[in-house]
Protein backbone atom coordinates (compact mmCIF):
# COMPACT_ATOMS: atom_id res chain seq x y z
CA UNK A 1 0.00 0.00 0.00
CA UNK A 2 0.96 3.62 -0.47
CA UNK A 3 1.70 5.25 2.89
CA UNK A 4 2.37 8.66 4.42
CA UNK A 5 4.10 8.73 7.80
CA UNK A 6 3.44 11.60 10.24
CA UNK A 7 5.57 11.72 13.38
CA UNK A 8 8.29 13.49 15.32
CA UNK A 9 9.42 11.78 18.56
CA UNK A 10 12.03 9.09 19.19
CA UNK A 11 9.39 6.49 20.05
CA UNK A 12 8.25 6.52 16.41
CA UNK A 13 11.72 5.83 14.99
CA UNK A 14 11.51 2.00 14.92
CA UNK A 15 8.13 2.19 13.15
CA UNK A 16 9.46 4.72 10.65
CA UNK A 17 12.61 2.71 9.98
CA UNK A 18 10.55 -0.43 9.42
CA UNK A 19 8.52 1.42 6.79
CA UNK A 20 11.73 2.59 5.10
CA UNK A 21 12.85 -1.06 4.87
CA UNK A 22 9.47 -2.44 3.80
CA UNK A 23 9.14 -4.15 0.42
CA UNK A 24 5.36 -4.46 0.80
CA UNK A 25 4.55 -0.79 1.19
CA UNK A 26 5.60 2.41 -0.55
CA UNK A 27 6.41 5.43 1.60
CA UNK A 28 5.09 8.30 -0.50
CA UNK A 29 5.83 11.15 1.92
CA UNK A 30 6.79 12.12 5.45
CA UNK A 31 5.51 14.91 7.70
CA UNK A 32 7.38 15.96 10.84
CA UNK A 33 7.75 19.05 13.02
CA UNK A 34 10.00 21.96 11.98
CA UNK A 35 13.61 22.12 13.17
CA UNK A 36 13.74 23.73 16.62
CA UNK A 37 16.39 25.26 18.92
CA UNK A 38 17.71 22.75 21.46
CA UNK A 39 20.30 22.53 24.20
CA UNK A 40 22.03 25.26 26.15
CA UNK A 41 23.29 26.89 22.96
CA UNK A 42 19.79 26.73 21.44
CA UNK A 43 21.23 25.29 18.24
CA UNK A 44 18.69 24.61 15.49
CA UNK A 45 18.12 20.83 15.57
CA UNK A 46 16.23 18.56 13.20
CA UNK A 47 13.66 16.14 14.68
CA UNK A 48 14.65 12.45 14.84
CA UNK A 49 12.38 11.45 11.94
CA UNK A 50 14.03 13.95 9.60
CA UNK A 51 17.49 12.72 10.60
CA UNK A 52 16.45 9.10 10.00
CA UNK A 53 15.25 9.98 6.50
CA UNK A 54 18.82 11.05 5.68
CA UNK A 55 19.43 11.33 1.93
CA UNK A 56 16.57 9.12 0.79
CA UNK A 57 14.57 10.43 -2.12
CA UNK A 58 11.30 10.55 -0.17
CA UNK A 59 9.42 13.86 0.03
CA UNK A 60 9.53 15.55 3.43
CA UNK A 61 7.27 18.31 4.78
CA UNK A 62 7.77 20.26 8.03
CA UNK A 63 4.76 22.56 8.32
CA UNK A 64 4.46 24.67 11.49
CA UNK A 65 0.75 23.77 11.49
CA UNK A 66 -0.49 20.63 9.76
CA UNK A 67 -3.97 22.14 9.43
CA UNK A 68 -2.65 24.91 7.16
CA UNK A 69 -4.05 24.75 3.63
CA UNK A 70 -0.67 24.19 1.98
CA UNK A 71 0.15 21.33 4.39
CA UNK A 72 -3.17 19.63 3.71
CA UNK A 73 -2.69 20.07 -0.04
CA UNK A 74 0.78 18.50 0.15
CA UNK A 75 -0.53 15.40 1.93
CA UNK A 76 -3.37 15.14 -0.56
CA UNK A 77 -0.91 15.24 -3.48
CA UNK A 78 0.83 12.16 -2.10
CA UNK A 79 -2.47 10.24 -2.49
CA UNK A 80 -1.92 7.74 0.34
CA UNK A 81 -3.92 4.58 0.94
CA UNK A 82 -3.05 4.85 4.63
CA UNK A 83 -1.66 7.62 6.82
CA UNK A 84 0.36 6.33 9.79
CA UNK A 85 0.77 8.66 12.78
CA UNK A 86 2.96 8.20 15.85
CA UNK A 87 4.13 10.83 18.35
CA UNK A 88 3.58 13.79 16.03
CA UNK A 89 2.64 16.46 18.57
CA UNK A 90 -0.31 18.06 16.79
CA UNK A 91 -3.96 17.05 16.45
CA UNK A 92 -4.85 16.20 12.87
CA UNK A 93 -7.85 18.10 11.45
CA UNK A 94 -10.69 16.41 9.55
CA UNK A 95 -9.23 17.73 6.29
CA UNK A 96 -6.19 15.46 6.81
CA UNK A 97 -8.09 12.52 8.31
CA UNK A 98 -10.21 12.29 5.17
CA UNK A 99 -7.24 12.16 2.77
CA UNK A 100 -6.26 8.43 2.83
CA UNK A 101 -8.23 5.99 0.69
CA UNK A 102 -8.33 3.27 3.36
CA UNK A 103 -7.59 4.62 6.84
CA UNK A 104 -5.70 7.07 9.03
CA UNK A 105 -4.02 5.04 11.79
CA UNK A 106 -2.45 6.22 15.04
CA UNK A 107 -0.11 4.19 17.24
CA UNK A 108 -0.72 5.16 20.87
CA UNK A 109 1.53 4.02 23.72
CA UNK A 110 -1.13 2.63 26.05
CA UNK A 111 -3.98 0.14 26.12
CA UNK A 112 -6.82 2.48 25.22
CA UNK A 113 -9.14 3.77 26.53
CA UNK A 114 -6.71 3.86 29.46
CA UNK A 115 -4.28 6.79 29.46
CA UNK A 116 -5.46 8.87 26.53
CA UNK A 117 -3.32 11.94 26.03
CA UNK A 118 0.30 13.07 25.78
CA UNK A 119 2.01 11.15 28.62
CA UNK A 120 0.65 7.58 28.65
CA UNK A 121 4.02 5.96 29.40
CA UNK A 122 4.56 7.85 32.64
CA UNK A 123 0.89 7.44 33.55
CA UNK A 124 1.09 3.63 33.35
CA UNK A 125 3.95 3.55 35.88
CA UNK A 126 2.40 6.22 38.11
CA UNK A 127 -0.85 4.25 38.25
CA UNK A 128 0.89 1.01 39.18
CA UNK A 129 -0.41 -0.74 36.06
CA UNK A 130 0.72 -4.32 35.58
CA UNK A 131 0.59 -4.12 31.79
CA UNK A 132 0.50 -1.60 29.00
CA UNK A 133 1.11 -1.72 25.27
CA UNK A 134 0.57 -0.21 21.84
CA UNK A 135 -2.91 0.46 20.50
CA UNK A 136 -3.34 0.84 16.75
CA UNK A 137 -6.51 2.86 16.24
CA UNK A 138 -8.48 4.53 13.49
CA UNK A 139 -8.10 8.26 14.01
CA UNK A 140 -10.99 10.66 14.53
CA UNK A 141 -11.08 14.30 15.60
CA UNK A 142 -11.05 13.48 19.32
CA UNK A 143 -8.09 13.01 21.65
CA UNK A 144 -7.25 9.31 21.23
CA UNK A 145 -10.94 8.44 20.99
CA UNK A 146 -10.98 6.52 17.68
CA UNK A 147 -12.05 2.91 17.19
CA UNK A 148 -9.35 0.32 17.92
CA UNK A 149 -7.91 -2.01 15.28
CA UNK A 150 -5.58 -4.04 17.53
CA UNK A 151 -3.50 -3.93 20.71
CA UNK A 152 -0.06 -5.34 21.46
CA UNK A 153 0.57 -5.90 25.18
CA UNK A 154 3.56 -6.13 27.49
CA UNK A 155 4.04 -6.47 31.24
CA UNK A 156 5.71 -3.74 33.25
CA UNK A 157 8.88 -4.73 35.07
CA UNK A 158 9.04 -4.06 38.84
CA UNK A 159 11.87 -1.55 38.25
CA UNK A 160 10.36 -0.02 35.09
CA UNK A 161 11.27 3.60 34.37
CA UNK A 162 9.77 6.06 31.92
CA UNK A 163 12.87 5.62 29.77
CA UNK A 164 12.92 1.82 29.76
CA UNK A 165 9.19 1.56 29.04
CA UNK A 166 9.49 4.11 26.22
CA UNK A 167 12.15 1.94 24.56
CA UNK A 168 10.26 -1.33 25.05
CA UNK A 169 7.07 0.11 23.57
CA UNK A 170 9.03 1.51 20.62
CA UNK A 171 10.37 -2.00 19.95
CA UNK A 172 6.96 -3.69 19.75
CA UNK A 173 5.31 -0.92 17.70
CA UNK A 174 6.57 -1.97 14.21
CA UNK A 175 5.13 -5.49 14.47
CA UNK A 176 1.80 -4.07 15.66
CA UNK A 177 1.64 -1.67 12.71
CA UNK A 178 2.56 -4.26 10.08
CA UNK A 179 -0.05 -6.65 11.46
CA UNK A 180 -2.62 -3.85 11.23
CA UNK A 181 -1.63 -3.04 7.64
CA UNK A 182 -1.90 -6.72 6.68
CA UNK A 183 -5.40 -6.88 8.15
CA UNK A 184 -6.39 -3.77 6.19
CA UNK A 185 -5.07 -5.33 2.97
CA UNK A 186 -7.15 -8.46 3.48
CA UNK A 187 -10.26 -6.44 4.30
CA UNK A 188 -10.55 -8.22 7.66
CA UNK A 189 -9.35 -5.47 9.95
CA UNK A 190 -11.55 -5.24 13.08
CA UNK A 191 -13.00 -1.98 14.33
CA UNK A 192 -13.76 -1.94 18.05
CA UNK A 193 -15.27 1.15 19.69
CA UNK A 194 -13.65 2.37 22.89
CA UNK A 195 -15.63 2.36 26.12
CA UNK A 196 -15.35 6.01 27.09
CA UNK A 197 -16.67 5.24 30.59
CA UNK A 198 -13.37 3.46 31.24
CA UNK A 199 -11.18 6.24 29.85
CA UNK A 200 -8.41 7.87 31.86
CA UNK A 201 -6.28 10.82 30.76
CA UNK A 202 -2.55 11.51 30.82
CA UNK A 203 -2.01 15.24 30.11
CA UNK A 204 1.26 16.67 28.84
CA UNK A 205 3.91 16.84 31.53
CA UNK A 206 5.65 20.03 32.58
CA UNK A 207 8.90 20.28 34.52
CA UNK A 208 7.01 21.42 37.63
CA UNK A 209 5.02 18.17 37.66
CA UNK A 210 8.12 16.44 38.95
CA UNK A 211 7.92 18.13 42.37
CA UNK A 212 7.63 15.46 45.08
CA UNK A 213 4.83 15.73 47.64
CA UNK A 214 6.31 13.90 50.64
CA UNK A 215 2.85 13.69 52.23
CA UNK A 216 1.94 11.01 49.70
CA UNK A 217 2.50 7.31 50.54
CA UNK A 218 6.00 5.97 49.94
CA UNK A 219 4.79 3.58 47.21
CA UNK A 220 3.24 6.41 45.22
CA UNK A 221 6.34 8.60 45.47
CA UNK A 222 8.59 5.71 44.44
CA UNK A 223 6.51 5.09 41.31
CA UNK A 224 6.75 8.78 40.45
CA UNK A 225 10.53 8.67 40.71
CA UNK A 226 10.68 5.83 38.19
CA UNK A 227 7.97 7.20 35.91
CA UNK A 228 9.67 10.59 35.58
CA UNK A 229 13.11 9.14 34.83
CA UNK A 230 14.62 10.59 32.66
CA UNK A 231 12.13 13.46 32.18
CA UNK A 232 10.92 15.64 33.79
CA UNK A 233 12.61 14.06 36.81
CA UNK A 234 11.11 13.73 40.28
CA UNK A 235 12.68 16.37 42.49
CA UNK A 236 12.68 17.93 45.93
CA UNK A 237 14.73 20.66 47.55
CA UNK A 238 17.48 20.19 50.10
CA UNK A 239 18.86 22.76 52.54
CA UNK A 240 22.26 24.13 51.61
CA UNK A 241 24.99 25.31 53.96
CA UNK A 242 24.17 28.90 53.00
CA UNK A 243 20.45 28.38 53.72
CA UNK A 244 19.79 28.35 50.00
CA UNK A 245 17.65 25.45 48.88
CA UNK A 246 18.89 23.41 45.92
CA UNK A 247 16.98 21.02 43.69
CA UNK A 248 17.67 17.33 44.17
CA UNK A 249 16.39 14.91 41.54
CA UNK A 250 15.68 11.45 42.88
CA UNK A 251 15.61 8.58 40.39
CA UNK A 252 15.58 5.51 42.64
CA UNK A 253 14.38 4.71 46.14
CA UNK A 254 13.29 1.67 48.13
CA UNK A 255 10.05 1.73 50.09
CA UNK A 256 10.11 0.96 53.81
CA UNK A 257 7.12 0.25 56.03
CA UNK A 258 8.94 1.89 58.94
CA UNK A 259 10.24 3.97 60.59
CA UNK A 260 7.55 6.63 60.59
CA UNK A 261 8.32 10.35 60.56
CA UNK A 262 6.91 13.63 59.35
CA UNK A 263 6.75 13.85 55.54
CA UNK A 264 10.06 15.04 54.11
CA UNK A 265 11.99 14.68 57.38
CA UNK A 266 15.43 13.08 57.18
CA UNK A 267 15.16 10.08 59.53
CA UNK A 268 18.64 8.73 59.05
CA UNK A 269 21.57 9.93 56.97
CA UNK A 270 24.80 7.96 57.24
CA UNK A 271 27.31 6.25 54.95
CA UNK A 272 24.90 3.30 55.03
CA UNK A 273 21.87 5.12 53.67
CA UNK A 274 19.57 8.13 53.55
CA UNK A 275 16.00 7.55 54.75
CA UNK A 276 13.19 10.10 54.31
CA UNK A 277 9.77 10.11 55.92
CA UNK A 278 6.58 10.17 53.81
CA UNK A 279 2.86 10.33 54.44
CA UNK A 280 2.87 6.55 54.94
CA UNK A 281 6.10 4.65 55.37
CA UNK A 282 9.56 5.86 54.38
CA UNK A 283 11.95 5.87 51.43
CA UNK A 284 15.59 4.86 51.34
CA UNK A 285 17.17 6.94 48.57
CA UNK A 286 19.03 5.07 45.84
CA UNK A 287 20.14 7.29 42.96
CA UNK A 288 20.07 11.09 42.98
CA UNK A 289 21.35 14.17 41.18
CA UNK A 290 21.98 17.53 42.83
CA UNK A 291 21.48 20.46 40.47
CA UNK A 292 24.70 21.17 38.60
CA UNK A 293 26.12 17.73 39.44
CA UNK A 294 26.12 14.27 37.83
CA UNK A 295 23.84 11.39 38.74
CA UNK A 296 25.23 9.39 41.66
CA UNK A 297 24.25 6.96 44.38
CA UNK A 298 22.70 8.38 47.52
CA UNK A 299 25.76 7.13 49.40
CA UNK A 300 28.09 9.18 47.17
CA UNK A 301 25.81 12.17 47.61
CA UNK A 302 25.84 11.78 51.38
CA UNK A 303 29.63 11.80 51.48
CA UNK A 304 29.86 15.04 49.49
CA UNK A 305 26.69 16.83 50.62
CA UNK A 306 25.83 15.40 54.01
CA UNK A 307 22.27 15.49 55.28
CA UNK A 308 21.45 14.97 58.94
CA UNK A 309 18.41 13.92 60.99
CA UNK A 310 16.22 16.97 61.40
CA UNK A 311 16.86 18.28 57.88
CA UNK A 312 13.71 18.59 55.81
CA UNK A 313 13.23 17.96 52.09
CA UNK A 314 10.49 20.26 50.91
Amino acid sequence: MRLVFIGTGDIGLPVFQSLLRSSEHELAGVVTQPDKPAGRKQQLTAPPIKLALADRAIPLAQPPRIKAEEAVAQSREWAPDVIVVMAYGQILPRSVLEIPRVACLNLHASLLPRHRGAAPIQAAILSGDRETGITVMYMDEGLDTGDMLLQSRLELAPNETGGSLHDRLAEIAPAALHEALSLLQTGKAPRVAQNSAEATYAPKLERADGHIDWAQPAEQIERKMRAFDPWPGAFSTVPDVDNVSRHLKIFRAATLASPQAKPGDVIRATDEGVIIGTGRGALSLGEVQLEGKRRMSALEFQRGFPLAPGDVLS
